[in-house]
C-alpha cells in the first residue's frame, strides 16, 4: 500500500476514534482517551512486532499471529530472558493478557474489563520512569463517559475495538508520528483558545526550526531546546530539516501536567529514542533547567505563552539567567524572562527563534532596558513580522525574533511579512510559498522594498532602541490620482441613468387604472408626489 494512503486510512480510523468520544466532552479531554489508548496501541504493537521478530527473524503477518507466537513462548523456560532483552532496548514489556491485541480481542467477545485497560497501563507506568504517570490523565472511570458502569465501560470497549482497526504494523516512517500531529492540530482546532496550551500550527513551527537550524543541518548530535514545548511538535520538527536527524537529542519543559504527557508520547511516535529525549514536568521561569548534563543548545525553539504573568521576585535579579540584564522582566508579563532564559542556554554557535507578542519591540521601562542591552551586545539577529490570525489562542499579529551570540556585528535585519498569508474561514494560514519567501528574505539579509531592510546599528540607536518593524520598513501603498474630469463624467453618467429609471417608473404608474374614483385619486396623488420628489 502507498504510504500516503496508508496514512489516510490510519487518519480515518483515528478520527472514528474521536467521533466515538465526541459529545460527551470537549476536545481538550477527549484528545485525552483518543491519543493515549492510540499510545498505548503502539507500544503493545511494537512489542509484539519485536518479540515475533526476535523468534523468526520476520515481521508477523498480523498482529493475532505475534500474539499468539508470544502466549506460546511466554509458557517456556526461555521467556525470562527475551523479556530481559527487550526490556533493555524498549524499557518496558507487556505480558500477554495485557497487550492491547488481547483487550481488543475481549472487546469483540464482549468481555471487556476497564480494569484490565487500567492494570495495563499501570505496568507501563511502572517500568521504567521515562514512562512515569504517562496515562494519568485517562480516567477509565469518569462519569462523562457515560452514566453507569455498564455504558461507561461499553463506551470504552468501542474505542478500543475502534482504535484496533488501525494497522500500525505496516505504518512505516513517519506516517504514525504525522497522523499523530494531525490529530493534535485537528484537536487544536476544535478546542480553540485552549489550544495555546499545547499547540504551535506547523507552518509557524516550521519558519522556527528553518531559521533555527539555518548552517546546522549536518551537524551530527544536534542538540535541541524548547522550554516551553508544549506537546513537543515544535522541537521534533528538527527531524524534518537536519541531515541527521538520528543523532539530535530533544530537550523540553513543560509546565502543563497533561501536555507534558502528550509530548512524551509524541516522542515516541515520531520514533525517539528514550535516550535522546530529555523532557521534565516544571515551571521554566521559577527554577533553571537544565543545569547537570547538557547546558547550552544548538538550536533553541521558544513560542511560550504570551504576556504571562510570573513572580519577578528581587532574588532572580542573582540568577544567572537575568542577572547581566539589572533588571526583570515586569510581573505582569513574562515574555523576557522567557527570551532570556531561552538566550541563557544557547551555544556561542548556535540559534535562537522564540514568537512573542509585538509589544516586546516597543514597550519601555524594564524591558526597554533588556532590549537595549540586547540590541548593544548583538544579540538580536532579526525580527520578523507575522500575520495577525495565525494562532488558534490569540488573534493577534506576532513577531519572530532570531538571537544568536557572540556576533561582530549589531545590525539588525527587519522583516515584514505580515501580508503573507492565505486567508481562512477561521484563520489564517501560511503556505508553502509563503514560508519559503519568508525564509529567503531571512537568509538573503538585504533590503527588499516594502518587506525587508538590514537596520544599522546607528539607525537603531537613533530610533531610541525602538524594533517596531514599521519605523523599519515602510509599507505606505501610494493611492493612484485621480482624475477630477473622469469623476465629472462618471456623475454625469450617473445622473442621466438615474433619470432614465424614474422617467420608466413615472410611465409605469401613468399606466395604472382603478375602478372607483377613491382609488384613482389616490393613484393621481402618487403620481404628483412622484413627479414632485423626481
Amino acid at each position: 500500500m502507498a504510504e500516503n494512503e496508508n496514512s489516510k486510512d490510519l487518519l480515518s480510523v483515528l478520527w472514528a476514534g474521536a467521533d466515538i468520544l465526541r459529545g460527551k466532552m470537549d476536545a481538550n479531554e477527549y484528545k485525552n482517551y483518543l491519543l493515549g489508548i492510540v499510545f498505548y496501541k503502539y507500544l503493545s504493537d511494537t512489542f509484539l512486532t519485536h518479540v515475533y521478530d526476535l523468534l523468526y527473524n520476520e515481521v508477523p503477518e498480523n498482529m493475532t499471529v505475534a500474539q499468539r507466537a508470544y502466549e506460546e513462548v511466554f509458557a517456556t523456560e526461555d521467556a525470562e530472558e527475551l523479556l530481559e532483552d527487550i526490556k533493555e532496548s524498549y524499557h518496558y514489556t507487556i505480558d500477554p493478557e495485557l497487550t492491547y491485541t488481547k483487550i481488543a480481542e475481549a472487546a469483540n467477545n464482549n468481555a471487556f474489563q476497564r480494569e484490565t485497560l487500567q492494570k495495563a497501563f499501570n505496568n507501563v507506568e511502572q517500568s521504567d520512569s521515562i514512562f512515569a504517570n504517562m496515562f494519568a490523565d485517562i480516567d477509565l472511570y469518569s462519569s462523562r463517559l457515560g452514566m453507569g458502569e455498564q455504558k461507561q465501560s461499553s463506551l470504552i470497549a468501542e474505542l478500543v475495538k475502534t482504535i484496533n482497526e488501525a494497522d500500525l504494523l505496516h505504518s512505516e516512517g513517519e506516517i504514525l508520528g504525522n497522523a499523530y500531529e494531525y490529530l493534535i492540530g485537528q484537536f487544536a482546532s476544535e478546542t480553540g483558545k485552549k489550544a495555546g496550551e499545547f499547540y504551535t500550527p506547523q507552518e509557524v513551527s516550521q519558519i522556527l526550526t528553518r531559521i533555527a537550524i539555518q548552517g546546522q543541518e549536518d551537524k551530527q548530535g544536534l542538540l535541541v531546546y524548547d522550554a516551553a514545548m508544549g506537546s513537543g511538535s515544535l522541537l521534533l520538527n528538527a527531524k524534518k530539516y537536519s541531515n541527521k536527524p538520528n543523532y539530535i537529542r530533544y530537550f523540553g519543559q513543560e509546565l502543563n501536567t497533561t501536555t507534558y504527557n502528550l509530548a512524551r508520547m509524541n516522542m515516541f511516535l515520531h520514533g525517539v529514542d528514550p535516550e535522546n529525549q530529555i523532557l521534565r514536568n516544571a515551571d521554566t521561569l521559577d527554577a533553571d533547567w537544565p543545569t547537570d548534563e547538557e547546558t547550552d543548545f544548538d538550536m533553541v525553539l521558544m513560542n511560550p505563552p504570551y504576556s504571562a504573568k510570573w513572580s519577578a521576585a528581587p532574588g532572580f535579579l542573582n540568577d544567572s539567567r537575568f542577572s547581566d540584564y539589572g533588571v526583570l522582566a515586569p510581573k505582569s508579563k513574562a515574555d523576557y524572562a522567557f527570551l532570556l532564559h531561552g538566550f541563557y542556554h544557547l551555544k556561542n554557535t548556535g540559534t535562537m527563534a522564540i514568537i512573542l507578542p509585538h509589544g516586546v519591540l516597543f514597550r519601555g521601562a524594564a524591558e526597554g532596558k533588556i532590549r537595549q542591552k540586547l540590541v548593544d551586545s548583538g544579540a538580536i539577529y532579526a525580527v520578523i513580522g507575522l500575520p495577525s490570525n495565525l494562532f488558534y489562542n490569540t488573534s493577534i499579529p506576532t513577531t519572530i525574533i532570531a538571537l544568536k551570540k557572540n556576533r561582530d556585528e549589531r545590525d539588525i535585519l527587519f522583516i515584514d511579512a505580515s501580508s503573507q498569508f492565505v486567508k481562512g474561514k477561521n484563520q489564517n494560514k501560511l503556505s508553502q510559498e509563503n514560508i519559503d519567501h519568508i525564509i529567503e528574505l531571512y537568509v538573503h539579509r538585504e533590503d527588499v522594498e516594502k518587506e525587508a531592510h538590514l537596520a544599522s546599528y546607528d539607525e537603531i540607536k537613533a530610533n531610541d532602541y525602538n524594533l517596531n518593524i514599521p519605523r523599519y520598513v515602510d509599507t505606505f501603498e501610494q493611492e493612484e490620482e485621480i482624475s477630477l474630469s473622469d469623476i465629472a463624467n462618471e456623475l454625469t453618467e450617473q445622473d442621466k441613468e438615474i433619470k432614465d429609471v424614474q422617467n420608466e417608473l413615472l410611465s409605469q404608474f401613468a399606466e395604472l387604472t382603478a375602478d372607483d374614483e377613491q382609488a384613482q385619486a389616490e393613484i393621481t396623488a402618487l403620481m404628483k408626489t412622484l413627479e414632485g420628489l423626481f
